[in-house]
């Protein structure tokens, strides 16, 4: 073992994000330990690569303390429940990853001398009054509502981040990741694309919640890891938005979704949960002008790859059953 190995560290590493992260950083020649308390993880999600001999799996709760024996260069915070119907079912696992998950994350990079990166969210801006939203905007954000749990928590934890680098000089790196979809979502996470998918295949009602006039922009998973990665590799010590600015109305995806399943679900309406955002664009300028990046890949092909994932999967889970 010679000392020019990177070892990065990736908390919530069997999650949605966090296991195409470990993908990637593997690709790049890493070293990957994967951390998880597999509440919303799965260990379906990186079961491809336990014959790694560069990849290891440590299941632990990252609001304890973490040790790694050796050399960490990076760690990657991702541990986080991040769908609406995780953070309100586990609110205070979410507050509590946010902010002693963050606190032990950094932590940990601080001892080993590494870049620290934290996987934020658009709801730091909350339901905005700007649009579309720049790193510069402050948020429109209700901290005593139902999803205050999860917007407070990623406002901490970009906080605290702040406060380790000022304070212990940490290299530190925020992303602010807006709406992505791909392979490895849950099937009942509640976000619009899995749910929306799973109704059509099983041939069951499409709810929209509202008139489906609220808006969200879609990144296909892969174009937002490289994003991250760019961003790590970077020397961007504030926060920056990584997210496709192709803005949809909810209704019109749930209609490109049904069209793309030759599905005969019908589409019904109920009502828009709290503080529900009802627009949602990154504004990506700091992203193309220091990172070089933006989405590449279109809307009808991640839906395509995503619905073949999501296919295979509701085959297996129904006849399972």
């Amino acid at each position: 073992m010679h000392s020019s190995k990177i070892v990065s560290v990736v908390t919530g590493g069997a999650g949605f994000l966090g296991s195409h992260l470990c993908d990637r950083l593997l690709s790049e020649g890493h070293h990957v330990v994967c951390i998880d308390n597999l509440i919303t993880g799965d260990t379906a999600n990186i079961a491809h690569l336990f014959g790694n001999e560069r990849f290891q799996f440590v299941k632990h709760d990252v609001t304890n303390y973490i040790f790694i024996d050796g050399p960490v260069h990076n760690v990657l915070h991702f541990a986080s429940p991040a769908s609406p119907i995780d953070y309100l079912k586990l609110p205070i696992q979410t507050l509590k990853v946010g902010s002693l998950g963050t606190h032990k994350a950094l932590g940990l990079a601080m001892e080993k001398k590494a870049r620290f990166l934290i996987a934020s969210t658009s709801e730091v801006y909350g339901d905005p009054l700007v649009h579309p939203q720049p790193e510069s905007y402050w948020g429109n954000v209700n901290p005593i509502g139902s999803r205050g749990v999860y917007d407070e928590a990623k406002r901490f934890s970009e906080a605290m981040t702040m406060a380790y680098q000022r304070y212990h000089g940490v290299e530190t790196r925020i992303v602010r990741i807006f709406n992505t979809y791909g392979p490895r979502m849950r099937i009942n996470d509640g976000r619009a694309i899995p749910a929306f998918m799973s109704q059509a295949l099983r041939g069951e009602d499409i709810t929209v919640f509202g008139d489906g006039s609220q808006t969200r922009s879609v990144c296909y998973v892969s174009d937002l890891i490289d994003g991250i990665h760019r961003l790590l590799m970077s020397d961007i010590l504030d926060p920056v938005n990584i997210g496709n600015p192709d803005e949809i109305p909810m209704l019109q995806l749930a209609k490109e979704i049904l069209q793309l399943t030759g599905s005969k679900s019908k589409i019904i309406f109920k009502d828009l949960p709290e503080d529900d955002p009802k627009i949602r664009q990154p504004d990506i300028s700091k992203a193309r002008k220091y990172l070089g990046w933006e989405a590449k890949v279109n809307r009808m092909e991640g839906l395509k790859m995503t619905l073949e994932y999501f296919r295979k999967k509701i085959l297996s889970s129904d006849s399972s059953t």
